[in-house]
């Protein structure tokens, strides 16, 4: 081969190693886009690990009211937190907003990212939506963890007084909802150490909701915890806050594996208001799932 043709070669195949690194660098820095059934489901990925600690927010708030946990835990595992649809960064574009479909996009996160091992950490009504996921992929759920939730589980039917209060309660979230809502949150879900800033956080994150969404979430239980936590087959580990009482009877009934890890003197963001004790406590509970 004379040498022109050689160096002209030779230049050639630069050129493409050095084309296929750039597209390469670029792929990696551009996150893989996450759907289910055509929705766009927004989520952060930090860390490494042969762990994996999937993070789900609760009513009305997002992804980012983990980031102490994040910043704590991405050094020993992968951390991957999620908007669920219709808050946050998600996308809205469907109609139907129930513990089953958000089981589905907690499953589609874990398929399209390839998580193993997971731990799944769902706070408030994400519970219930961490639980059908880890219902739907035991191969991939090795821990289910309860943020101020699961405090009463039982599969008692709804009395004609509680489904005419649920009822009056939806009415009012249609017809006021913001004022609603706010009221809501300073009487039951806010204690007195709960820091101003942090009220004034989430009262402007529920403000920005989704009415229509935000309400139909309200209506998403289905008083079935007890069969789906035995069918899980899985420990179930809590972290909540000891303001209100955790009646644990029903699990101890029907025989479902539980811890509780208890914040004292917090409202029901434990993980916002102090966030070093909670991270604690979920450390803690991560070791022995582990």
């Amino acid at each position: 081969m004379k040498p022109l043709i050689i160096a002209a070669f030779f230049i050639v195949t630069m050129i493409q190693i050095s084309c296929s690194q750039k597209q390469d660098k670029q792929s990696a820095s551009q996150p893989k886009k996450i759907t289910d059934q055509g929705v766009n489901i927004a989520y952060t990925d930090n860390g490494k690990g042969d762990t994996t600690l999937l993070f789900v927010h609760g009513w009305c708030i997002n992804k980012s009211y983990w980031a102490n946990q994040v910043n704590y835990f991405d050094k020993k595992y992968r951390v991957v937190t999620i908007d669920l649809p219709g808050f946050g960064q998600s996308g809205k574009n469907r109609k139907i907003w129930n513990t089953e479909v958000y089981g589905r996009d907690v499953d589609s996160v874990m398929s399209q990212l390839n998580l193993k091992n997971v731990i799944l950490i769902g706070h408030s009504m994400a519970g219930d939506i961490v639980l059908e996921a880890a219902v739907n992929a035991p191969e991939k759920v090795i821990g289910l963890v309860g943020v101020d939730n699961f405090k009463d589980v039982n599969d008692a039917v709804p009395t004609k007084k509680d489904t005419a209060e649920y009822e009056q309660a939806i009415n009012q979230l249609k017809h006021n909802f913001k004022q609603t809502a706010s009221q809501y949150f300073n009487q039951s879900l806010f204690y007195k150490t709960t820091a101003d800033s942090i009220k004034k956080r989430i009262l402007a994150d529920v403000a920005k909701a989704d009415t229509t969404i935000a309400t139909a979430c309200m209506q998403m239980s289905d008083f079935s915890e007890t069969k789906k936590l035995i069918a899980s087959k899985k420990k179930l580990c809590m972290i909540n806050s000891d303001v209100t009482l955790t009646n644990s009877a029903w699990l101890r009934a029907n025989k479902i594996p539980y811890q509780v890890k208890f914040i004292h003197a917090v409202g029901h963001f434990p993980m916002v208001e102090k966030p070093e004790e909670f991270n604690k406590a979920l450390e803690e509970i991560i070791k022995g799932l582990k």
